[in-house]
């Protein structure tokens, strides 16, 4: 469905969270575009023209409210993020990082064939991930072990990081293995 003016429909819906409330977008096609949180360095808000309708957020409802739960480890859902081609390198990098795993900005720059000095671009596209929790950048951080940036808040990051069992009260991030 296209608007008056040609360009494609935007549909969005609001879903609570443990995190806060998220905004999630969709196209017609109901392939998510984006999931973004209160206060999120360049994340989206709702813009006039786009439409409220949770019908085309059943899937993902169901499947946040599951993970938050602790019964879903990996999200099945259509998502259509647009960016560069090393934008989009890097955050199929991403969705290969496992529930409950960490790894860090050197080891996806090393996964996607980036060069060593490719490591600050490579936390930039990281940084510019429009489908937070969906695609998981909060899975990522320093090569030192600590937490680093997250677009969300460092707060949230510890959250989503305690839920998958990474990270506890008491115990501290783990120190990723050293790439070979």
């Amino acid at each position: 469905m296209t608007t008056t003016t040609g360009t494609v429909m935007t549909y969005w819906s609001e879903v609570d969270s443990p995190v806060g409330p998220l905004l999630l977008t969709a196209g017609p096609d109901g392939a998510l575009s984006s999931l973004s949180v209160p206060g999120q360095k360049g994340g989206r808000s709702v813009q006039a023209g786009w439409r409220q309708d949770a019908g085309p957020f059943r899937a993902a409802r169901e499947q946040l409210a599951a993970y938050f739960a602790g019964e879903l480890r990996e999200f099945r859902l259509p998502l259509r993020a647009e960016g560069t081609a090393f934008r989009e390198r890097v955050w199929a990098a991403l969705d290969d990082v496992p529930y409950g795993a960490t790894t860090t900005y050197g080891e996806i720059a090393a996964r996607i064939g980036a060069s060593r000095p490719a490591v600050r671009a490579v936390g930039g596209a990281i940084g510019a991930n429009p489908l937070l929790i969906l695609r998981p950048c909060h899975r990522v951080i320093g090569a030192d072990g600590s937490l680093t940036g997250y677009a969300g808040g460092l707060e949230r990051k510890t959250r989503l990081l305690t839920l998958e069992g990474v990270r506890t009260a008491s115990r501290p991030v783990p120190r990723p293995a050293t790439p070979r």
